[in-house]
């Protein structure tokens, strides 16, 4: 086994013990860990590091579907037009040069970082009853009676916007597209949140697995960095779970949110130096 096969497996570890710990964020560093692990390129990155957001995802999204948490049918409205517009993206990646496209990801993370950093504030002002009544006007609304939701023309439009844009980022960065399928549900439904999470799992394994085919067929996969790091990542993640019920689910999403935040700075540091060698600033 060569020195890269064994970083690209131990960098899938880290990837897969802060899914663990954390639920979610694992998947967006991995670009960044990849960049700088192995000295690739943005476009080169994305679609290993969506290979594994696909196996991860896809395992988590089993286990709700069980549990009959995932609402399946906004699942697959927004996973299918997420997989008609993630070619575009990684179409896009392909065409863009390596340092405005670092620096588009380190804009997004810096984004994510924040929005984790400042949800265990939301969540114990939830805890305490601060946390604001349902609007009466959202597109998509569960029917109490059937347990579904009833479906609307609006709804349908909620949905399938947000599904493209989760698929585009997909396609562009090699991210899951958590971060915007999450915040669009909780905007345009009154899904539980449990069944939130569950139904992003699912539109993040169908969207990725699309985008990881169109990579494939495209032969822009490197498999011999992305079949190590996804194994790396499912091992972490399985070792990681039994860690993750001794400590602190919300100080580990902040401390992660700083690293991610760190992460960004490093990167969009790496993107501007690159622009200005490059006579592009």
């Amino acid at each position: 086994m060569d020195a890269a096969t064994l970083v690209s497996a131990a960098l899938g570890s880290v990837v897969g013990l802060i899914l663990a710990l954390t639920g979610a964020g694992g998947a967006i560093v991995a670009v960044p860990l990849l960049v700088f692990g192995l000295g690739l390129g943005v476009a080169q990155a994305a679609p290993i590091g969506l290979f594994a957001v696909a196996l991860a995802a896809g395992i988590g999204a089993l286990l709700a579907l069980r549990e009959g948490k995932v609402r399946y049918k906004a699942a697959a409205l927004m996973a299918a037009t997420g997989a008609v517009i993630s070619p575009a993206g990684l179409w896009v990646a392909h065409r863009v040069p390596d340092a405005p496209l670092t620096l588009v990801f380190a804009l997004v993370l810096a984004r994510v970082a924040w929005r984790m950093f400042r949800q265990k504030r939301g969540a114990q002002h939830d805890l305490q009853g601060g946390a604001e009544p349902c609007p009466s006007d959202l597109p998509c609304r569960l029917n109490l009676e059937r347990g579904k939701l009833d479906w609307t023309a609006p709804c349908a439009q909620a949905l399938a916007l947000s599904g493209a844009a989760a698929g585009f980022l997909s396609g562009l960065l090699g991210v899951g597209g958590g971060f915007v399928i999450v915040p669009a549900l909780k905007r345009a439904s009154d899904i539980p949140m449990q069944g939130i999470v569950a139904t992003s799992l699912a539109v993040i394994a169908l969207v990725s697995t699309a985008g990881v085919a169109a990579s494939a067929a495209s032969g822009h996969m490197l498999w011999l960095n992305a079949l190590p790091f996804a194994a790396g990542a499912l091992a972490g993640m399985l070792g990681g779970r039994g860690f993750s019920r001794h400590v602190s689910g919300a100080r580990l999403q902040q401390s992660f949110a700083v690293f991610a935040g760190c992460v960004a700075v490093g990167m969009a540091v790496k993107a501007v130096h690159a622009m200005t060698l490059a006579g592009g600033i």
